[in-house]
């Protein structure tokens, strides 16, 4: 399918440098970026809009994938979603896929798209409930220490790191598999996008906000390794 072919062709151009692009509608394909989804139901999908440029920064420097400047903005129904190796959810509320989105989404993943969702506390019951919509058979799963996602490019022996207190207890990180592949990424009572906003956002301390930006690379990594 393109959406397969698209990512091999871009995970051989990410690995060389090139100047990121600024301006939103001149995004160049060949670099990366994430694509944030915009869904319905009344949540905040556009919170913290410094997180997603803060992040592909962070890539930049410490990675050699190319990155563009900015995110993108995207909805399940639009052409242009199979244009993006990555997508992100984030938010407070409620979320909400129409029939239609749900089937794009399983399409999107099943070809070879990868979804990363961070919960910023409120959005955990909507948010598995429109997953089921999308893959009616299949469950979260919490993934082991050992899993290579915590390792591939900077080491997190314990799991997750907790970013932002919600519930007390340590942070999770939970896995959505599709006929053996990893689909989706789910971080449960950490909010780890969180720590990618600006410092004087949330008021993390800075060693817990690179903690924030590393496990982001090993989840983005794993993503376009995979």
């Amino acid at each position: 399918m393109y959406l397969t072919k698209f990512f091999f062709l871009f995970f051989i151009f990410s690995f060389f440098p090139a100047q990121p692009v600024q301006a939103q509608n001149s995004w160049d394909q060949s670099e990366f970026t994430i694509a944030r989804i915009k869904y319905g139901g009344g949540g905040d999908w556009y919170n913290d809009r410094s997180i997603i440029p803060n992040m592909l920064r962070f890539l930049s420097q410490n990675t050699n994938i190319r990155c563009a400047a900015e995110e993108r903005y995207v909805e399940l129904g639009e052409d242009a979603l199979y244009s993006y190796p990555f997508l992100f959810i984030t938010g407070h509320g409620n979320i909400e896929f129409s029939d239609s989105e749900a089937e794009e989404l399983r399409t999107y993943l099943s070809s070879g798209g990868f979804l990363y969702a961070d919960d910023d506390y409120g959005m955990d019951a909507a948010f598995r409930q429109q997953i089921k919509k999308v893959f009616p058979n299949e469950n979260w799963v919490e993934l082991p220490f050992d899993f290579e996602i915590f390792h591939n490019v900077f080491e997190f022996a314990n799991g997750v790191p907790k970013i932002h207190e919600h519930d007390g207890g340590p942070g999770k990180t939970f896995g959505l598999f599709y006929q053996n592949r990893l689909v989706a990424v789910y971080t449960f009572n950490t909010n780890i996008s969180d720590g990618w906003a600006e410092a004087d956002v949330h008021g993390n301390p800075e060693n817990v906000r690179q903690l924030a930006f590393q496990f982001g690379a090993n989840v983005i990594v794993y993503a376009l390794s995979h």
